[in-house]
């Protein structure tokens, strides 16, 4: 527990995983909004835009995903691994004191 409250106070919650998990849920959104606008564009030079736009995310993605999986950071080929990554990120957010403003 106190490794726990050591982390909280000295700040160390906002690390790489977490600023990566960040990227990777961006580009994910990315990919998402491209594909969705794609489908409601009659501009064939728009559509060309967005499609490049939207490959880029994918792109983005993609690497940003392979940089978590090899710093064990995410494990998409492991789901009771990813499972347990993520019950010890809950727990850890848990314990957090509230934040009394």
């Amino acid at each position: 527990m106190s490794s726990i409250l050591d982390k909280i106070n000295n700040k160390e919650l906002i690390n790489d995983e977490v600023i990566a998990t960040d990227l990777l849920v961006s580009a994910k959104a990315a990919v998402r909004s491209y594909a969705v606008a794609i489908t409601e564009t009659a501009s064939p030079e728009i559509h060309k835009t967005l499609k490049k736009q939207m490959d880029e995310a994918i792109d983005a993605h993609h690497k940003i995903a392979t940089y978590m999986i090899e710093k064990e950071m995410y494990h998409a080929y492991d789901i009771k691994e990813q499972i347990d990554h993520d019950l010890k990120k809950a727990d850890l957010a848990l314990e957090m004191p509230e934040d009394n403003k």
